[in-house]
């Protein structure tokens, strides 16, 4: 990094810094740009390979373009850092995603610049459509400017949007941020002309007026004017691969190289003049300009945590991750099973999936940013006679949700959903968190859900949702690093036992997926207070077994601890269960508010919510306590905490 890059970044408080740089400077700032993202993002972790790509694009849209008057949004909001760097952010980044610090995404809480907190896939031309007819209406002379990652075009509501958008003519500039398809950009005087003159609104009237005068005329008026238009057409495609979006009725302007400053400046600017809806089709390169990025062939360093800035290689120590353990067995279950194949939504790496990809390519199946899709489309591989596994972020699956509903369970089907980062995930923050998925699922009738507390209940409940033929069913874990294995004392029935202090039966704990581990520690504790407690893990915990109902009745309290919402999660179903057996006990049920929660790490929200083992010791505790107390009249005994 040079000095003058140094100081020239020190120089740029906000967009209007930037309009009166020479082409030299932008140069020399674009490279700076690439330097403070890598240090920082390197301390921290986060998206640097999108962030990479973006660079030029982002500073010729902020140089076209007044944000915030005229409106940006990106899509998705993890390519959004420049654009944080440029609108006055540049100290946040040394604690970016990290509590207290900048979020990895746009947000309206850091700046007057962000306005759509776009963390999942295939919205923002939604939004723009609707911020461009409100502008509309409102006499308003703004640009609505909208960054569409070429993988979120994968995505069905962009269709749906980009339909919209075509039928109303309004003000709104897409940038196609096309890093996954290699097409030719348009070089030279010719294409350059061509690309102002379609966007020339004169160009439009004549057209119009010639149309008009031609089918006016006796006999060839109209297959002369149809004519004409194929051969202006066909000079068109032959310069830029714009059919598919002109014929949606949308002036398209590329593709365009997208680290070329000039080039993308020509492009935004020619868009802006229009007046009405155009596509700019940019071509960029993920990690450009940072040599480990570019050389990752698997994502580019998506999103990476702590590396070495030097080398792109992670800081922190190998361990076995959730991921893993599911993508091993799944490979080992497919080789038993010939009728078993997998999907997953443009996150291959992330999910698992690339390695029953890599073993039997013809049985996974990358259906892109489309999760409904996904889901429907595993409706119809089981309607055909094979096992779908669908594997997906948790949070993600809350877009599926009718068809989890409709097209899998009301007919049955054995579809297999493998929820990874399931409950709180931290850093990506509350867009990310998959704390949803208990309480929206349980009101899905015949579908079964696990919940694994380590690696070996996640092999076995794998195996035991594949083995299910009358309807879905669900396997749900955390992020990151699988905890110790812990095994059962015994059983009783589907229900496993992992701890028993004493045989008082103070207290029974009904634990749900790795929060297992936290129970057990509970139980030591409270144990030293003199209390009896017994730890129980369900595993399977949709339907909640029947067995509870036993194991509760022998035990003067009952405590739910979940990694899901509260409201209508596991222990509003286990206190049903309890209502329907008619069985007189308290229960408390401890999981995570209905509230959005700001990002941090896992330890610090699970702090934050009351979820550690101290906090759930000291409430359990009292809980106890207070049992030797008469209750109120009036009060139902099974009753949340």
């Amino acid at each position: 990094m040079t000095d003058q890059a140094q100081s020239l970044l020190s120089t740029i408080g906000g967009p209007q810094d930037l309009k009166a740089l020479t082409p030299e400077q932008l140069t020399v700032l674009g490279a700076e740009i690439r330097d403070f993202m890598i240090a920082k993002v390197a301390r921290t972790g986060g998206h640097i390979g999108p962030n990479l790509g973006v660079v030029e694009l982002t500073l010729a849209m902020h140089r076209i373009f007044d944000s915030p008057r005229d409106r940006f949004i990106f899509d998705t909001g993890h390519q959004a850092y420049v654009h944080k760097i440029l609108t006055g952010r540049q100290r946040g980044f040394d604690l970016l995603k990290q509590r207290g610090g900048l979020t990895g995404y746009p947000s309206r809480a850091e700046s007057e610049h962000d306005l759509v907190e776009n963390c999942h896939a295939s919205t923002a031309l939604s939004y723009a459509d609707g911020m461009a007819k409100a502008y509309a209406l409102r006499g308003e002379r703004r640009h609505v400017v909208a960054v569409v990652g070429d993988g979120a075009l994968t995505g069905g509501m962009c269709w749906e949007a980009l339909n919209n958008i075509a039928a109303t003519g309004n003000r709104l500039v897409i940038i196609v941020n096309d890093n996954g398809r290699s097409y030719a950009p348009t070089i030279g005087g010719l294409a350059d002309h061509l690309a102002s003159l379609r966007l020339n609104p004169a160009y439009e009237k004549v057209l119009e007026l010639a149309k008009d005068a031609l089918e006016k005329a006796p006999l060839v008026g109209k297959q002369l004017f149809d004519t004409l238009h194929a051969v202006k057409k066909g000079i068109k495609d032959v310069v830029a691969p714009q059919a598919m979006f002109e014929d949606l009725g949308i002036k398209y302007v590329g593709p365009v190289d997208g680290h070329d400053q000039a080039a993308m400046e020509s492009a935004l600017t020619r868009a802006k003049r229009f007046g009405g809806p155009v596509i700019v089709h940019a071509v960029t390169h993920k990690g450009h300009g940072y040599a480990p990025a570019e050389q990752d062939e698997a994502d580019r360093l998506h999103a990476p945590g702590a590396f070495d800035p030097e080398t792109g290689k992670p800081l922190a120590a190998w361990s076995l991750k959730w991921t893993k353990v599911f993508a091993d067995e799944l490979v080992a279950i497919a080789g038993e099973r010939p009728d078993v194949v997998g999907i997953t939504a443009a996150m291959p790496e992330s999910t698992g999936i690339d390695k029953l990809a890599a073993a039997y390519p013809d049985r996974a199946f990358d259906v892109g940013i489309a999760e409904q899709h996904a889901t429907t489309s595993a409706a119809g591989l089981a309607l055909a006679g094979l096992h779908p596994v669908v594997a997906i972020y948790a949070t993600f699956l809350n877009r599926a949700f009718d068809q989890v509903l409709l097209d899998v369970a009301l007919h049955k089907l054995p579809v297999t959903f493998v929820l990874d980062r399931a409950g709180i995930t931290g850093p990506d923050g509350p867009s990310h968190y998959g704390i949803w998925d208990l309480s929206i699922l349980g009101v899905v009738p015949g579908l079964r859900v696990a919940a694994p507390r380590d690696a070996e209940t996640l092999r076995t409940s794998l195996r035991e949702a594949v083995a299910v033929d009358d309807g879905p069913t669900v396997v749900r874990f955390p992020t990151g690093s699988v905890p110790a294995a812990l095994p059962a004392l015994r059983q009783v029935g589907s229900v496993d036992v992992l701890a028993e202090t004493s045989e008082s039966n103070d207290v029974l704990l009904v634990t749900v997926g790795p929060f297992a581990h936290l129970g057990v520690q509970v139980a030591a504790e409270l144990a030293k207070r003199g209390f009896g407690v017994t730890v129980v893990d369900p595993r399977w915990v949709r339907p909640v077994p029947v067995e509870l109902v036993q194991l509760a009745g022998s035990h003067k309290l009952v405590v739910t601890i979940e990694d899901g919402v509260r409201n209508g999660g596991i222990g509003d179903a286990v206190a049903r269960l309890l209502r329907d057996h008619d069985l007189d006990v308290p229960l408390r049920d401890l999981g995570v508010p209905a509230r959005w929660i700001d990002h941090g790490t896992r330890a610090e929200i699970l702090a934050e919510v009351g979820l550690t083992v101290t906090d759930v010791t000291e409430r359990v505790g009292d809980w106890i306590e207070a049992l030797s107390v008469p209750a109120k009249p009036g009060l139902s005994s099974v009753s949340r905490g």
